[in-house]
């Protein structure tokens, strides 16, 4: 069994995957496993990806599949998941690429600690800029019930630093399905599963160890592209709603969960300008009908409590749903 597993997604990133494969042979040990995921990319990736295969092969254990459709980022992890064979597991997207010697640390402190998984800081890159991002988790070196870290429902907390690559999991976890994705999410993807991490492992713990650079301002990224596969994100929080909704916690964990996706929801009304007009069109629509589906207790609670900019628009949405059932 491999120490460790890295599961690598890869869809049209040739101009960035030489970065993340030489940052992967920088972390390479012959205990650990390399899973490369071309998710049927257009471009130059699969070549690419083809001879890193091999040349990654004499200093670690590489597998490399190829999707035969595109299925997006959550599938082509649960294929790289599926396939892992590591005591210990661990995701990289890619575009972007790691410190030298990271990995060998990171399996160093989660073995240290023995909990069932690890949340770590990140460095953010925007071209040429770094800034340090840190889980909103004040308690470091300290395992937890990860449960106890949702709440308060009013601050950041671990569930809202949802990037499934800032951390190391292990296996058991995978074992429990408490690892895998919500096939087909396009974006959004890392809020059920973080939000399912938290309510059902068993410990955790968050460690300051820097290693992972997140390059952001990709132009070909989802996130800078306001096309319909955006509008995923409602149906990822419909997911983090419905299953808090059946926890025995639920009076208690809800209120963050409705408070979450209303600033979500608030944050794309905001940044209109970037959707296609038929979307804007769409995200309007389908934001006001998750709103009639959220508990509606806890949502006028959260609406009483936030800031008035967003309050108001999301006030709007709501009564724009209850005139027109009125009016019919």
């Amino acid at each position: 069994m491999p120490k460790l597993s890295v599961i690598v997604p890869f869809y049209n990133v040739q101009q960035y995957a030489l970065d993340t494969l030489r940052s992967l042979r920088l972390n390479a040990r012959s205990d650990f496993e390399f899973v490369l995921v071309d998710d049927h990319s257009k471009d130059g990736t699969p070549a690419i990806l083809e001879r890193a295969a091999e040349e990654l092969s004499d200093v670690a254990q590489v597998r490399y599949i190829r999707h035969e459709k595109n299925g997006g980022l959550a599938t082509a992890r649960n294929t790289g998941l599926d396939a892992a064979q590591g005591e210990y597991l661990t995701f990289l997207d890619g575009d972007d690429w790691l410190a030298p010697g990271y990995y060998a640390q990171l399996v160093a402190a989660i073995e240290d600690l023995g909990c069932d998984f690890l949340r770590t800081d990140h460095v953010q890159a925007t071209a040429r800029a770094r800034t340090v991002h840190r889980v909103p988790h004040g308690r470091r070196r300290h395992v937890m019930n990860p449960r106890d870290a949702i709440l308060p429902a009013d601050r950041s907390t671990s569930v809202d630093y949802a990037y499934a690559w800032a951390g190391i999991y292990h296996r058991r976890l995978l074992d429990k399905r408490l690892l895998h994705f919500t096939d087909g999410l396009r974006t959004a993807e890392d809020r059920p599963w973080i939000w399912k991490l938290h309510r059902e492992a068993e410990s955790f713990a968050v460690v300051s160890l820097l290693g992972v650079f997140y390059r952001r301002g990709v132009a070909s990224s989802l996130t800078q592209i306001g096309d319909v596969r955006q509008l995923d994100f409602i149906r990822a929080f419909d997911q983090v709603i419905e299953e808090t909704a059946a926890d025995p916690d639920a009076d208690r964990l809800l209120p963050k969960a409705v408070r979450t996706y209303c600033a979500i929801i608030a944050h794309h009304l905001s940044d209109q300008s970037k959707w296609e007009p038929a979307v804007a069109r769409q995200l309007r629509s389908m934001s006001a009908a998750a709103i009639q589906r959220m508990p509606q207790d806890a949502l006028g609670d959260v609406l009483d409590t936030m800031d008035f900019d967003r309050s108001s628009k999301l006030r709007r949405l709501r009564r724009r749903i209850t005139t027109a059932k009125a009016a019919a």
